[in-house]
């Protein structure tokens, strides 16, 4: 299945372990070694008018369907998701993905 970054932007994403609505993608994460898609990036809860919190992190292999207008998604409660094991590199240095993972915050679940 083929599709562009614009049509994943349009769609929802729902987490189905618990139905929330997480909003729609804001970002994509590759790995620049190897061009491999690492997870997408959903904005964090908003609090106050114009602050939210971190944006959240859904791993590729958390993705459980793309469908026609929705992207369900499978994130527990109160844990973070799994990061991706980072491919073997030939020299030590860090990537964007990895730098973007590690200042990413796991989402709060514990918000209601």
């Amino acid at each position: 299945m083929e599709i562009s970054f614009v049509e994943l932007r349009q769609k929802v994403v729902v987490n189905i372990v618990d139905g929330k609505n997480l909003g729609h993608i804001i970002d994509a994460i590759f790995d620049d070694s190897y061009g491999k898609l690492m997870g997408f990036v959903v904005p964090g809860l908003k609090r106050g008018f114009f602050k939210s919190q971190n944006d959240i992190f859904i791993p590729y292999q958390n993705i459980c369907k793309i469908g026609m207008d929705v992207i369900l998604v499978e994130l527990l409660p109160n844990s973070a998701p799994p990061q991706p094991a980072p491919p073997p590199q030939k020299e030590p240095s860090h990537t964007y993905a990895q730098e973007y993972s590690k200042n990413i915050q796991a989402t709060n679940w514990e918000q209601s």
